[in-house]
């Protein structure tokens, strides 16, 4: 047990880890409670899976646009300042959907624009809230901090989704947005009690030159390159999120499920995390990230032909074991090797790498569900996954050959924060 048991070691020795951390877990279920209610009230309003999936193509133009300006503001602003004006924006844009959520007749167009909103909310915040995990811990506490970040935004998904499943079914979606309300703002409050983290002396102001430069650095990268693309085919393929309702309702015919299927793949998340003490003995992260989005791919696809909700949950729960194994890896390549000075221009192309993918998978389900079947679109995925993250590995081979150990990247990084006195 003390083999795979998570390593507590930096919610022990930071106080602005555990402000951070605790943030992070409070924000997170109060935004899976929502993550729940407002596609449910889009499936209630239109009956359209289709009306569904669109949100997130209105929520990808934002993400393109401002998730790589927020993290160039990242790199040369307080990164707390950015936590705290990005939180109030949400709450305000949040309280604005339980208003609409109140009315005799919410307004579609409401739901659509809040949510553009809200994504540009998002996509400003989360550069920076991901930047600040090496400014927190110790170089060598990074694969458990990876994991325990990991851990608390488990905790929020695995108990948000069942709340708003309730919420939803029971009281309606205003109380479900009431309580996203609620936890946005006391994550707010933990932000603004840590300490500014001010850029330093390398910081370059934000600009499109600099975004450039940002994504070149990237994409020179090989190893970089490979945590991106994985996920996104990953997500891009195999995102069957859009379809519960449908798959609730109208292919087991059991809609108070609902909620328990939003939350098989957390309950797996958070089983693996529990136990990822062995992570930190894995060198070749590469292969870690390539052999667990496979699993996630090959997963998904038998939940499209599983012949009862019970069989789909279990699968869905191995899925999101895999997912957070994979997230995990990248998360440590990413912390480990890029410098500080371009860490918030690079965690803003990491917010986009497993943001677009999602998006862009909730509308590719929901346009497969719409011209086949919710089955037909569930297994497709999960086959398409499959093949898209083997050909990935292939074409970067460099990416699967990753030491950390050795990589002129992650020796390079050890060796400034060492001389930093953060080791």
């Amino acid at each position: 047990m003390a083999g795979v048991r998570i390593d507590l070691t930096p919610l022990r020795t930071s106080r602005d880890f555990r402000l951070l951390f605790s943030a992070g877990t409070v924000f997170y279920l109060g935004g899976m409670v929502s993550y729940v209610a407002l596609p449910f009230q889009l499936y209630q309003l239109t009956g359209s899976s289709f009306a569904v999936g669109l949100m997130g193509l209105v929520e990808l133009l934002p993400l393109l646009v401002f998730g790589l300006y927020g993290g160039a503001l990242a790199d040369h602003v307080d990164r707390r300042t950015m936590l705290v004006s990005t939180g109030v924006a949400q709450v305000v844009l949040t309280a604005l959907l339980l208003v609409n959520a109140t009315l005799a007749s919410p307004r579609l167009w409401a739901i659509y624009a809040v949510g553009a909103l809200l994504s540009v909310a998002q996509s400003l915040q989360r550069p920076s809230r991901e930047a600040l995990i090496p400014r927190t811990v110790r170089h060598d506490e990074l694969p458990a901090a990876v994991s325990l970040t990991s851990l608390g935004s488990h905790v929020g998904q695995l108990a948000g989704p069942t709340l708003g499943g309730v919420l939803v079914s029971t009281t309606g979606v205003a109380s479900a947005f009431a309580v996203d309300v609620a936890g946005l703002v006391a994550a707010t409050v933990l932000f603004a009690a840590m300490r500014p983290y001010p850029p330093g002396a390398a910081s370059t102001p934000p600009s499109l030159a600099g975004i450039v430069e940002g994504i070149r650095y990237a994409v020179r990268r090989r190893d970089l390159l490979g945590t991106y693309l994985i996920d996104i085919v990953a997500m891009f393929m195999a995102m069957p999120v859009v379809l519960f309702p449908a798959l609730a309702t109208g292919v087991f015919h059991r809609p108070g499920l609902l909620g328990l299927l939003y939350t098989a793949e957390t309950v797996g998340g958070l089983a693996a995390t529990a136990t990822s003490g062995w992570t930190s003995r894995v060198h070749h992260h590469g292969r870690a990230v390539v052999v667990a989005a496979t699993v996630y791919g090959a997963s998904i696809g038998l939940v499209g032909l599983a012949p009862g909700p019970w069989s789909a949950m279990a699968l869905l729960a191995v899925a999101g074991a895999a997912d957070m194994v994979s997230a995990v890896f990248r998360g440590v390549i990413w912390h480990q090797t890029i410098p500080d000075d371009k860490r918030g221009r690079l965690a803003g192309i990491e917010m986009l790498s497993y943001s677009i993918g999602p998006l862009g998978g909730q509308a590719r389900a929901g346009l497969v569900a719409g011209a086949t079947s919710v089955r037909a679109s569930i297994v497709s995925g999960g086959v398409l996954c499959v093949i898209g993250v083997a050909g990935t590995a292939v074409w970067l081979s460099d990416f699967w050959r990753y030491d950390a150990r050795t990589d002129v990247h992650a020796v390079h990084e050890r060796e400034v924060r060492a001389r930093a006195g953060r080791q």
